[in-house]
């Protein structure tokens, strides 16, 4: 796993091993990021799930102002300080290391709005529609945020107008998914 463009780029990222991560693959960052690319210069990017940190880093490299990482298992974090250390962009991000609740408690004090938020959860356990149901009901996500979520090929999304979302695009890899997502206006 590498940083694929910006001012990290080829920078090679360290995962954890032995955990139940699944990184993103470098194909399927590119083409994330190449969708978000006019929209990263500047903006505030909050990773949930962030694993070894790719996609965090991804955004920071590319021009994000500031990225906001939460990961609850300590390896994880670990892995994450060492890639922003060799990526140099250590000042540009604020990793939490608790779940993701207690994150968006905490960050929901602060009357932070974030441009994008990006959620890669273990797949099959429903934790988006938890986190987005928090979400619905905080200043961290107003109309122009866009919320990304990678899930599963089988993951069920039909509760997002019951939530007050709606969606704005869907990409579909081999197996899984980004859903593009975003509050009613």
């Amino acid at each position: 796993m590498r940083v694929i463009s910006g001012s990290a780029r080829r920078t090679l990222l360290k995962t954890a091993e032995g955990l139940d991560t699944r990184p993103t693959t470098d194909r399927i960052k590119e083409t994330l990021f190449n969708m978000l690319q006019g929209s990263l210069y500047d903006c505030r990017f909050l990773d949930l799930f962030s694993g070894s940190g790719g996609i965090g880093i991804e955004a920071l490299s590319r021009g994000a102002e500031k990225c906001w990482f939460v990961e609850n298992n300590a390896k994880a974090a670990g892995c994450i300080r060492e890639n922003l250390k060799a990526t140099h962009l250590e000042d540009k991000a604020v990793l939490m290391e608790c779940d993701v609740n207690t994150a968006i408690e905490k960050l929901r004090t602060e009357k932070l709005t974030f441009d994008f938020i990006f959620m890669d959860p273990p797949y099959e356990k429903n934790h988006e529609f938890y986190v987005l149901n928090e979400l619905r009901n905080t200043e961290l996500a107003d109309e122009h945020t866009i919320i990304i979520v990678e899930a599963s090929k089988n993951t069920s999304f039909d509760y997002l107008a019951e939530l007050g979302y709606e969606t704005v695009k869907i990409k579909e890899y081999k197996t899984n998914i980004h859903i593009f997502i975003r509050k009613y206006k």
